[in-house]
């Protein structure tokens, strides 16, 4: 278990502070509000940068998918989300396994190695017409159809998935992770106030904290590669965020199961009840993304690209070292007014900081050897993309069109 350390971002040096690190120490609740409070946010920059380089070296990683909306209705609805549909909208999607299976096979001809299979929270809970169509495909649920059509995809095209179904049981967990790599799920806010009257989560019971970290660990208990990670400007408050990330810091330390963090910032979207709210600005963000890098230095930590479309570059000096998944086919169906940017861009500005870009799995190297993480169905599937280094072999990549 880690320590904690207080120090004085003005008394000590940083030569000292990555020694304390490197013995195991951190800083403590206290101090990294403090910093979150500072307007110092260059010591903060430098420090977070010196940890990236001693814990994850001169890399920064990414993942090439393919977006598989398998559905966009849910159950829930956010104040600040475009990607919910109705079924009585005609931008509705409902796939069927050969849709899905196409789209895999169009990711395999662009080289991608993730599957990211998404879909709105329990729409069959809701919506007849979601119902019907998983019974007329011989599901109860949306769960089972991602199951069976994942081991298609695994068995057709080699891609590796990666399901984001919302809140899950571990029975479901168990059913998926025979043909899945890892799973997602973003805790968003532990803030139960944002379930209140008037907040962003007020008509979305899957939101709930106590349900979103229950299945964290659950997943952790399955020894499942999770994805998760902060929503940021939704209305939480300073110390939310700060408690946020060491509750997320806690978890992984019980279960070592958390394989990367991801840090969103809010964006304001036409025609949703939060269309008006300001999003964070890029300095508060940038200290919130460093701290994260000071709290958990040998974390995967990730912020999207194209959520910052003018100022991504400046987050490599934050301590990141991951961009998140991008196609080269497919949009970002929960955010589609941001495009991601072009492989060839996201290379010339990775270098530019003096960093590598290396193609990851939608499973980290340091999952891949670990006991009982992957399923020995995925294992050889697994295996043929990576090389000693557990990222994808360089000859299997081609350059994005």
């Amino acid at each position: 278990m880690d320590s904690e350390i207080s120090f004085s971002i003005k008394d000590d040096s940083i030569s000292e502070i990555l020694n304390r690190y490197q013995n195991g120490t951190t800083i403590s609740k206290n101090v990294a509000l403090d910093l979150l409070e500072s307007k110092d946010i260059l010591y903060i920059l430098k420090l977070s940068a010196c940890l990236k380089t001693r814990f994850k070296k001169d890399v920064i990683t990414y993942s090439r998918k393919i977006f598989i909306n398998i559905t966009n209705l849910c159950r829930d609805i956010c104040s600040y989300c475009t990607y919910r549909k109705n079924p009585l909208e005609s931008s509705s999607v409902m796939m069927k396994p050969a849709e899905v299976l196409n789209l895999a096979k169009i990711g395999k001809k662009y080289h991608c190695t993730e599957a990211l299979i998404v879909a709105g929270e329990r729409p069959e809970e809701r919506y007849s017409e979601a119902k019907r169509w998983l019974s007329q495909l011989g599901y109860t649920s949306l769960v089972e159809y991602v199951s069976d059509i994942s081991e298609k995809i695994v068995k057709d095209t080699g891609l590796l998935p990666h399901s984001n179904l919302g809140n899950i049981t571990k029975e479901e967990m168990k059913l998926l992770k025979t043909y899945n790599v890892s799973l997602g799920l973003m805790l968003e806010s532990s803030s139960e106030k944002l379930l209140e009257k008037g907040m962003p989560h007020e008509f979305a019971p899957s939101k709930n904290p106590i349900k979103r970290i229950e299945v964290i660990k659950n997943a952790g208990r399955m020894k499942i590669p999770l994805t998760t990670g902060l929503l940021i400007g939704i209305g939480e408050t300073k110390e939310e965020i700060i408690n946020d990330l060491f509750l997320l810091k806690s978890i992984n330390n019980e279960f070592e199961n958390i394989q990367e963090i991801i840090l969103q910032n809010f964006q304001p979207k036409r025609n949703t009840t939060m269309q008006g709210f300001p999003s964070p600005s890029n300095d508060y963000f940038l200290k919130i993304v460093s701290i994260a890098r000071l709290i958990m230095p040998d974390m995967n930590i990730q912020i999207p690209p194209n959520l910052s479309p003018r100022t991504f570059s400046s987050f490599i000096d934050a301590g990141i070292n991951d961009w998140g998944g991008i196609s080269p086919v497919t949009i970002d169906h929960v955010n589609p007014e941001f495009l991601w940017p072009k492989i060839n861009e996201l290379k010339k500005i990775t270098e530019s900081k003096q960093q590598r870009l290396r193609a990851r799995l939608p499973v980290y190297p340091e999952f891949i050897d670990k006991h009982d993480f992957i399923s020995s169905h995925l294992r050889n599937y697994v295996e043929n993309f990576i090389g000693l280094d557990r990222l994808v072999k360089e000859e299997y990549l081609v350059e994005f069109r």
